[in-house]
This record gives structure tokens, sequence and C-alpha cells, in this order.
């Protein structure tokens, strides 16, 4: 199972656009073998902080280790999955 965790501010509409996307991108690859947190920074500040939030959105996969973090426009799905370690190099090919 993989556990993901997406930090946004707000609802506005880059928050709406990176959840939908990431979103989009784990029932595509993944169905129902992941879990995925959306944080609203404004309402658990306690919590992005705990995880060193700078930016949004950012996206963390918890699970499986290691840790991968990715901050910025969720729309490219080949770079999400590369960036949080979900998918190989090879398997782009």
């Amino acid at each position: 199972m993989k556990k993901i965790r997406l930090y946004v501010i707000g609802q506005t509409p880059r928050s709406v656009k990176a959840i939908e996307d990431l979103k989009t991108t784990l029932e595509d690859e993944f169905k129902d073998q992941y879990a995925l947190e959306v944080i609203d920074i404004f309402e658990n500040p306690e919590l992005a902080e705990e995880d060193k939030i700078l930016a949004t959105p950012t996206v963390i996969k918890l699970l499986p280790a290691p840790i991968r973090k990715i901050v910025g426009d969720l729309s490219d799905r080949e770079k999400v999955l590369l960036g949080l370690d979900l998918r190989t190099k090879e398997e782009n090919r």
C-alpha cells in the first residue's frame, strides 16, 4: 500500500488542480492500492511545520520507503511517479 500526503493551501484553483491531478495519477496507476491524505496548511500548520513544508503543492510519499518529496506542478504524470520513486526510469521506456 502506498501512503501519500499532499499539502495545499485552501481551496484555490491551484490547490484543486493539484488534488485532481494527483488523484487521477494515483487511481490510474494504482487503483485502490494507495492512501491519499490531503492536508490544508491553514487548517494544520503544525503538521506542515513538522514535515518542513515551505511551498505548495507538496507531495510526500511516506510508504513504501524511502520517503520522497516533490513540489509544484503535478500534471506531468511520469515526472510525479519518477519523483516519488513509484516508477523506475526503466519502466518509463
